[in-house]
């Protein structure tokens, strides 16, 4: 007989048509939707409920050890009353009432009336070409009126999970009825489970001291010292994983899942330091402008504010298929709406080259556009720019609402993934986080370059302002 935990009680308590669940390692919800969704089809003609997998081993052991053992397990007249699975093959079942459970790698053609999907954070960080599957494919099979249910342990502030468990969660606060296609959001952290304590005194020091007050202050969770002891101990293994891993919010779930990020120690410190808030505009500083001129036509500007050794993201533009004078047109509405005051436009080196349909250096057309006190550049090693930014992420203050995307690219800035060696390559991810790393990591070296230059001057065209 399954008799379920105290996670699996709530869930079967609060079950929707849709249900997203960010949680913590290893506390049995997986299990929960298999055996539920078993128990469906074993009592219902012609359903068929999928089970999606992250990776092969996974896939083999949730057919094995919860749906082929649940079956197994059944008391022989129920068996017999049910009948002999007509297929009885490696990861597919399907019973003589014409219904179906299957668990896969990919997505199924056909209806599912249940879908469950496993480590789903993890397959939209690694694999994101299948999880764009997934949501179109699997998902999309299910009607209105059946269920889908995904669970995972957190894998960065970006991809389907993300964006479907801030979209829940959002609705939540919000108090919005849900719709049939609407997800309905569960979070548990380790802190919910009564296995996770540790019998014993356990030394702590100055920094989980404030963590566990700040829990305590910023969000009501009262630990015990069995609880903390375990936390600590736990931690020294597992590291930056323990926020992912074993979250205590659900903030702190997507907070450092920074798995080949390579800014994941400067982001975290970020976050606990609370460098991202509104910021006020200075009226009476210069505002800064830092460009990336991507690939594929994706261009970013960043606008920033040094006041007192900070270097303050104040706000961001990002669009592509445009041309520069369209950028131009951006910085003078920007100008009036605000009231900004230019200081140094800073570019890459690229901004040298000819542009083909009017034979002139881009720069050169910036300059016509009224654009002033351009500086550039030099073209240096992507490993030594970022080196560059991590020196001075100390300084970086970003503002909560204009720079979101900027701070969330920033962390999910990270290495290519090789799906054939299943390791990451020692270069970046080209994809939208990377043009808005490009551009912090511009100001990375001429910030430096201001640093080590007392006149300040480094490359500036012009002295006039726009």
């Amino acid at each position: 007989m399954f008799r379920p935990n105290k996670i699996q009680t709530i869930l079967f308590h609060g079950l929707w048509y849709f249900n997203i669940v960010p949680k913590a390692r290893q506390l049995g919800v997986t299990t929960f939707f298999a055996i539920l969704y078993f128990d469906q089809i074993l009592f219902s003609k012609n359903k068929t409920a999928g089970i999606i997998a992250h990776r092969q081993e996974d896939m083999k052991k949730i057919f094995r050890n919860k749906i082929k053992f649940a079956w197994n397990n059944l008391h022989p007249w129920l068996r017999n009353y049910i009948g002999e699975p007509s297929t009885d093959s490696q990861y597919e079942l399907v019973f003589p009432n014409g219904s179906t459970i299957f668990v896969s790698m990919s997505t199924r053609s056909g209806t599912v009336q249940f879908l469950h999907i496993s480590e789903f954070g993890y397959i939209c960080q690694k694999f994101p070409e299948k999880a764009d599957e997934i949501v179109s494919g699997a998902i999309n099979s299910v009607h209105i009126g059946n269920m889908v249910s995904i669970e995972s342990t957190s894998a960065g502030r970006e991809g389907y999970f993300f964006d479907f468990c801030t979209e829940a969660q959002k609705m939540q606060l919000e108090g919005r009825e849900l719709s049939q296609l609407d997800f309905k959001l569960f979070f548990f952290p380790w802190w919910e489970d009564p296995r996770y304590v540790m019998d014993g005194e356990v030394f702590i020091d100055k920094e989980f001291e404030e963590y566990f007050e700040k829990l305590k202050q910023s969000h009501g969770i009262k630990l015990s010292n069995e609880q903390k002891s375990w936390y600590i101990k736990k931690k020294k293994v597992n590291k930056e994983k323990m926020f992912s891993e074993f979250p205590s919010t659900l903030d702190e779930a997507f907070q450092v899942s920074s798995e080949g990020a390579y800014y994941k120690n400067e982001m975290r410190k970020v976050y606990s330091q609370n460098r991202i808030l509104p910021i006020a505009f200075d009226s009476t500083k210069d505002v800064d402008t830092w460009w990336d001129l991507g690939m594929n036509d994706f261009n970013v500007i960043l606008f920033t504010q040094s006041i007192g050794g900070q270097i303050r993201f104040i706000d961001m533009h990002w669009n592509n298929g445009e041309g520069l004078k369209y950028y131009c047109d951006v910085l003078k509405e920007k100008q009036e709406q605000y009231g900004y005051k230019y200081g140094k436009h800073n570019f890459p080196h690229d901004i040298e080259v000819r542009d083909y349909s009017t034979g002139i250096a881009r720069s050169q057309f910036l300059f016509q556009q009224g654009l002033r006190n351009i500086r550039i550049g030099k073209k240096e090693s992507i490993q030594d720019g970022i080196d560059q930014v991590r020196n001075i992420f100390s300084r970086f203050y970003f503002d909560e609402g204009k720079c979101k995307e900027l701070y969330n690219g920033l962390f999910n800035y990270r290495k290519e993934f090789d799906k054939k060696l299943g390791q990451f390559k020692d270069k970046p991810k080209h994809d939208k986080n990377s043009h808005f790393a490009d551009s912090v990591r511009l100001l990375g070296q001429l910030w430096r370059d201001q640093l080590e230059n007392t006149d300040g001057e480094s490359g500036i065209v012009s002295e006039s302002f726009f």
